[in-house]
């Protein structure tokens, strides 16, 4: 088919240059289409609860970003020594967890119990303290309800301020990442994901523990008694289910941002 763009293009240049960039043309075109009618249909599968890891592989967070809902889990591994010593005893990849507190910015907000204190923090930054960029998000059974999304928003901001607990108590007037995210989950659905359980059951379980590494962190004295939750013990909440997993190009997209920053 032509256009009254094409008639030009075929009178002022030899044929054989003007197919081709006819061909080239036509080929933007067709992607262009594409892009547009899946970038419709993977709206549409979210906005219907479908898992994004079945329909699409996104790439940086700015993509997954895209796709996220307030109340979804998300959890990374950090490289710092003693998240590595959780990970290792509870023999999981994932040492660290965050939630989604608000997707009305300019991107996701991770509601987080970090070191030195609970905060928010851009989906970005949050995902690139994770090793290799790697991140899985779990998404709630059941669908919330726009109050329930207030809820939790209001849950983690109760929250926010609040130091670190390195001693990981569910007694602690502190906080620690996995407990956080969890109680702003059951404060704001009555869901409770995660298994709460002592230090015994916890370290026993794994004959591989370093048990010396956890003594010298608890001087000497491990509380065996003390009851905890750990990033490990979400990730395999039966309430929960994983919409995606993968590495995320986190590099690229700081580079992206940077740039822009300096655009400015």
């Amino acid at each position: 088919m032509s256009s009254q763009f094409d008639l030009p293009i075929r009178k002022a240049l030899p044929t054989s240059v003007a197919r081709t960039i006819y061909g080239i043309i036509s080929g933007w075109r067709r992607v262009f289409v594409s892009s547009a009618l899946a970038s419709c249909l993977s709206s549409a599968a979210t906005a219907q609860g479908v898992d994004v890891s079945e329909r699409l592989a996104p790439t940086s967070p700015v993509e997954l970003a895209r796709y996220l809902v307030v109340g979804d889990v998300v959890f990374i591994r950090v490289s710092a020594l003693p998240f590595k010593k959780v990970a290792s005893a509870t023999q999981s990849w994932t040492n660290h967890v965050g939630v989604v507190i608000s997707v009305s910015g300019a991107e996701p907000l991770i509601g987080e119990s970090t070191f030195p204190f609970s905060r928010a923090t851009p989906l970005s930054r949050f995902v690139a303290r994770s090793e290799s960029g790697r991140i899985e998000v779990r998404r709630l059974n059941v669908p919330l309800s726009t109050q329930q999304q207030v809820a939790i928003f209001q849950a983690a901001q109760k929250r926010m301020g609040i130091f670190y607990d390195t001693g990981f108590s569910l007694q602690s007037k502190r906080e620690f990442c996995s407990r956080y995210v969890r109680e702003v989950l059951s404060e704001a659905t009555g869901i409770e994901i995660g298994e709460v359980e002592n230090f015994s059951a916890l370290l026993t379980r794994n004959p591989k523990v370093d048990l010396v590494f956890w003594r010298v962190w608890f001087f000497g004295n491990i509380p065996w008694q003390r009851e905890t939750v750990t990033p490990a013990s979400l990730l395999q909440s039966s309430n929960l289910h994983s919409v995606f997993v993968g590495d995320l190009n986190t590099k690229a997209h700081s580079e992206s941002v940077h740039e822009a920053q300096v655009t400015l």
